[in-house]
């Protein structure tokens, strides 16, 4: 009798072979499925390159993701562009640095009229002086400063009012070797509105007073000083303030001029009373970032009313969208505020309990709002090697440790779910624990989390799992052979999968015909390649993005539809 099946099958597949025309081989060696190129655009735009992955340096990474988006830019810019900006603007990505240079890239496109588009939305996406300041640097990479740029750098200071203007200008003075004073150089910036135009040149002066040059071989230039009195007030609170020597002082121009630590000496900055001060009126994202340092010098402390006031704003979930603060900043902000220390420097402190408790549950309300789906749904976390190896977005968190913590809003929201963490053995680490009941299957077992606990002991447990291979068709086999009626399978995962005799969309159908359940697969992405274990063909399977703020709901209203 012949053998030939043995050979070639449509039902199981190495994933080390090709089972679909569709797939393409992986970074790890094995073949998944291709997303087409918005989903990649959209992936990049999210997740970022920086730090690159476990088989992809960032160089290669930011190369590739810079080719996709230019064949969106060739394919249609307007969708393109859009994409862009809604993405920057709902503050779905935990740093804005994918879409400044994606747009910078849009800026110098052959087409003059994508070119327009892009520029145009300068203003949307580049939203304070350090995001035009990032953008100043990466559109040089690409084009020359030609008049429409300048045009377009120029409308972004003379298109905002004299307050919002001065706060950029006294807040964000440099970045990455530009400065307003370089920028306004090039751009030549005029209006008729006095205050502005005042802001302006002191701007390029850093003085107020009357200026005198001489050029070699030229007569005498005055340039006349800047009218103060047109000027808003904080820009006479910043000048004042760059001249304190004394603590109480600073503080009282703080409150009295509404300014931001950026705006103060960095010899006034080692004080609580003026941190006391700052914080009165201090802005969502900077409380965070500075929670250590206020806490180090005791004016966050047990009982305190800063840490009463830390812990409210914290929990106001209003404020947390109006000020587009990410997910994973919050998780970053959680892990190194119960670290106690620092990720640069000797600054430590001891974390206060009330404020660690609001850091953990910001993290949930830092989501858009979820319709729970009703259905059984197995979270099943890739914890192979390849997932603790990078960081995501260029921030210190894995995409194993984001994972666990996503897959936690998802635990908060459904009635009937379950964990697992899976990875082969088939590598360098010998993952053993967690066979199924029958115990044939290798590399996975179901964790004992619930939505009870506290975030950093989830991320916790699942750090200290053991490292192995990947075969994201685990989660659908150990749910087949334990006879375990899932709904939904939602697989956090790089998608480099590699090591099983047979491929994950091949797992999931075997597992609907054995049941005769219709269960669908969604497949979350935590880094940025272009590779994806979900069929494109198959209705029932759904790639998202990780760490993206509507992804909670997106998967919500998948299972349940």
């Amino acid at each position: 009798m012949t053998r030939y099946a043995e050979h070639v099958s449509t039902r199981q597949t190495p994933q080390s072979e090709q089972a679909d025309p569709a797939q393409a081989e992986n970074n790890a060696g094995g073949f998944s499925f291709v997303l087409d190129m918005w989903g990649a655009l959209d992936r990049w735009l999210i997740l970022g390159s920086e730090g690159g992955t476990f088989y992809t340096r960032e160089m290669k990474l930011t190369k590739e993701r810079a080719k996709t988006l230019q064949a969106c830019l060739d394919a249609d810019a307007s969708r393109t562009i859009r994409t862009i900006v809604e993405t920057s603007q709902a503050g779905r990505a935990p740093k804005n640095d994918p879409a400044i240079f994606a747009l910078a890239m849009a800026a110098a496109h052959v087409d003059p009229a994508v070119r327009r588009e892009a520029l145009a939305a300068l203003p949307l996406v580049c939203r304070t002086g350090t995001h035009l300041f990032q953008f100043a640097q990466s559109v040089e990479a690409f084009r020359g400063w030609g008049r429409a740029l300048r045009r377009a750098v120029g409308n972004w200071y003379t298109s905002k009012d004299a307050a919002k203007l001065a706060y950029q200008l006294a807040k964000y003075r440099q970045r990455g070797g530009w400065s307003h004073r370089d920028l306004l150089r090039l751009a030549h910036a005029k209006t008729d509105d006095k205050a502005v135009n005042g802001l302006l040149r002191w701007a390029v002066r850093a003085s107020f007073d009357e200026r005198k040059v001489t050029r070699t071989g030229q007569a005498e230039v005055v340039y006349p000083s800047v009218n103060a009195t047109v000027l808003p007030r904080l820009i006479e609170g910043f000048a004042r303030a760059q001249s304190c020597t004394d603590k109480h002082e600073a503080a009282r121009l703080v409150r009295e001029y509404n300014l931001s630590w950026e705006m103060l000496p960095s010899e006034m900055l080692p004080h609580a009373v003026v941190w006391e001060a700052l914080l009165d009126r201090m802005p969502m994202t900077a409380m965070i970032r500075n929670l250590g340092r206020m806490t180090s010098m005791e004016l966050v402390k047990p009982l305190s009313e800063a840490a009463k006031l830390v812990s409210e704003r914290l929990l106001d979930e209003t404020r947390l969208k109006k000020a587009r603060v990410h997910p994973l900043s919050l998780l970053v902000a959680l892990k190194t505020y119960e670290s106690g220390k620092g990720m640069r420097g000797s600054l430590t402190w001891t974390p206060v309990a009330k404020v660690c408790d609001a850091l953990n549950d910001a993290f949930y309300l830092s989501f858009e709002s979820v319709v729970p789906s009703g259905k059984n749904t197995m979270l099943a976390l890739d914890v192979s090697g390849s997932m603790d190896w990078q960081t995501i977005a260029g921030m210190p968190i894995t995409p194993r440790v984001a994972s666990a913590a996503m897959a936690m809003v998802t635990a908060r929201t459904e009635p009937d779910y379950m964990v697992a963490a899976f990875a082969s053995s088939a590598s360098a680490g010998e993952p053993n624990w967690g066979r199924g009941r029958s115990g044939h299957l290798d590399g996975i077992t179901a964790l004992p989390i619930t939505p009870q606990m506290r975030l950093d002991d989830v991320v916790n447990r699942v750090s200290n799992l053991p490292f192995g291979g990947t075969d994201c068709s685990l989660p659908m086999r150990f749910a087949l052979e334990n006879k375990i009626l899932v709904d939904t399978f939602v697989v956090y995962t790089d998608n480099e999968t590699w090591v099983g005799n047979i491929h994950p969309h091949q797992a999931l159908r075997r597992y609907r015909q054995a049941t005769g359940r219709n269960a669908k697969l969604i497949v979350v992405g935590m880094t940025a390649t272009d590779f994806t274990i979900a069929d494109p063909s198959d209705s029932g399977m759904l790639d998202v993005v990780g760490f993206n703020t509507a992804a909670p709901r997106v998967m919500a209203d998948f299972a349940r539809e």
